[in-house]
């Protein structure tokens, strides 16, 4: 049933001017301006840029249906059913190439705006929306023993664009209708509502996760273009979205909304599910595929077509949207807190096209930052949650410690660009002031089709460092006796038996190094490395450190914007 848990909040964007750095080496970030405001929005005030959290004990009866495997549509040359989204109530061909048909045709006018619930709806408070439960009896294959269910979401509240969710049957797809009695609700008058406005607000997928006898919600589809998935274990943390537009530019952020989803229908003996998704937004349209695997790690196989209305600079693909108030080490909390740390991510992981392995440091920032980091066919990146146990977080409700990372490799050539990461000041742990994703270099073209693809997983940790050291702490102190800043890095897993053979190769982009020095952690198997440092007192500087055994890399290569203390 719908019991909604927490409320994950993005930003509104002010229109101020961008200020830009000078560009750093191509592997280190680079900065850009601080000066423009970004705000998370609040929990009471987020609009459908956002997406709210469902419950993780749902559960939901099962039914069987026969299908193909699901982990391919059905490639049939069908015409799609017209030049906009079909809502008549018979079945019609699908494939996915109607999405993509779908797609670039409504990408030939002006977008519409969408269909909203009706006002009395979207008056809700929360307390009154989340009494609305999607119908158990009414959930898509609910009494069949086939392993996915689905259960929709009613609009109201937050959420007051209307979606269209049609089933893909052999072929055909068909609309799933929305009656009086498709929910349970606190009033008679709201169910008539909800009928009147006769679609949904998004949907979530149940599959037996953890134990085989119940089925466990582990991704849903709601608000704007968000979505988010759990693997085996893991609690609900970060989000992802199709697309980001205008992240932190002067413009105000623009927010692509998934308007309509095809659900194929699995056969009873498939793990997998594929769900189809169209993209519409004032600069763009698409069509996304998601393969869907749920399991240890859950996994989504992304296949996107885009096509731009106009000139997009700015665009970002796999975006990744997390929480970080500090990690009580490199950034602490600004008022007494009982946890000694408070994140659903506490780093930037990323691969490079060349192989090099990055690890950044989350920040909360006084101040807008926005790091870059050029690239070009990057083979990974991810936002992750490395601290896991409960000592480290000391909540007993929130579970951080089983809260999932998120790790994105293309499965296509994504050629020159940048991974972007923003960090917005935030004092809230309701807010999302995290994002990362990829920039190309050229941005997208009008009436040029952009496709790419990568596989989106929610492991526990880096997947490619399984195995490997890792980079387990950084924290910051000074050097005695002249007071100068220091970092302590820990890398776990790291055997090296002459530590006169380590090169610690450091550098700082405003200011200097002043000493290195390495020494063994036998705790946790492993080195701790300190780099002491002088900014001249710049107010910004890079910091990018690497340990090395006979010119090869040991670990992850380490690097941290260094703010200034104001």
């Amino acid at each position: 049933m719908h019991n909604s848990t927490s409320i994950k909040f993005f930003f509104i964007v002010a229109s101020l001017l961008l200020s830009a750095f000078s560009q750093a080496e191509s592997d280190m970030a680079i900065p850009k301006s601080e000066s423009l405001v970004v705000t998370p929005q609040s929990k009471e005030t987020q609009d459908q840029g956002t997406k709210q959290a469902p419950s993780e004990d749902s559960t939901t009866p099962t039914k069987k249906i026969e299908k193909k495997d699901p982990t391919s549509s059905t490639e049939m040359d069908t015409k799609p059913v017209s030049d906009t989204e079909k809502d008549a109530k018979v079945d019609y061909p699908f494939s996915s190439q109607t999405v993509v048909n779908i797609a670039r045709n409504l990408a030939k006018s002006p977008m519409i705006a969408p269909d909203v619930a009706p006002e009395l709806l979207t008056n809700l408070d929360a307390a009154t929306y989340q009494k609305i439960d999607f119908q158990q009896n009414k959930a898509v294959w609910g009494n069949t023993p086939t392993p996915f269910s689905i259960q929709l979401f009613a609009p109201g509240y937050l959420y007051k664009d209307l979606v269209s969710i049609d089933v893909v049957e052999n072929g055909r797809g068909f609309p799933l209708e929305v009656s009086a009695s498709s929910f349970t609700t606190p009033t008679q008058k709201i169910d008539d509502l909800i009928a009147k406005a006769g679609k949904y607000a998004g949907l979530r997928l149940h599959y037996p996760l953890n134990a085989p006898d119940q089925n466990d919600e582990f991704i849903v589809f709601q608000g704007a273009s968000y979505f988010r998935a759990i693997s085996k274990g893991q609690t609900y943390g970060l989000s992802s979205r199709g697309l980001a537009i205008n992240v932190a530019q002067p413009t105000g952020e623009e927010f692509p909304r998934f308007k309509h989803f095809w659900i194929e229908r699995p056969s009873v003996t498939q793990k997998a599910i594929v769900v189809h998704a169209l993209l519409d937004s004032k600069s763009v349209t698409g069509a996304f595929r998601f393969g869907i695997y749920p399991g240890s790690p859950t996994r989504v196989d992304v296949q996107a077509t885009l096509f731009p209305r106009v000139d997009i600079q700015h665009v970002g693909l796999a975006p990744l949207n997390s929480m970080f108030m500090y990690d009580g080490t490199l950034d602490h909390s600004d008022r007494p807190n009982y946890r000694p740390e408070l994140h659903n991510s506490d780093g930037l992981q990323i691969q490079t096209g060349s192989d090099e392995v990055l690890w950044r440091p989350l920040n909360n920032p006084k101040t807008l930052q926005i790091s870059a980091f050029l690239d070009t066919s990057p083979k990974g990146f991810g936002l992750i949650q490395r601290d896991n146990k409960f000592s480290d977080y000391q909540d007993l409700d929130a579970d951080y410690q089983d809260r999932p990372s998120s790790w994105i490799k293309p499965l296509n050539d994504w050629g020159a660009g940048n991974i972007e990461l923003v960090e917005i000041p935030s004092n809230s742990k309701s807010n999302d002031n995290i994002v990362a994703y990829w920039e190309p270099k050229d941005g997208l073209k009008k009436d040029v089709p952009y496709t790419y693809s990568y596989q989106l997983t929610w492991p526990n940790d880096t997947p490619i460092l399984a195995g490997k050291p890792h980079i387990v702490r950084s924290a910051r102190t000074v050097s005695l006796p002249n007071n100068n800043p220091e970092v302590v890095i820990d890398y776990s897993n790291l055997s090296v038996s002459d530590l006169s053979k380590v090169a610690v190769n450091a550098s700082i982009s405003q200011g200097s190094i002043i000493k290195t020095r390495v020494v063994q952690n036998p705790n946790i198997k492993g080195l701790r490395v300190f780099v002491t440092f002088d900014t001249q007192e710049a107010d910004v500087a890079e910091l990018r450190v690497q340990l090395k055994e006979n010119d090869q890399p040991l670990a992850s290569t380490w690097l941290y914007r260094w703010l200034k203390q104001k």
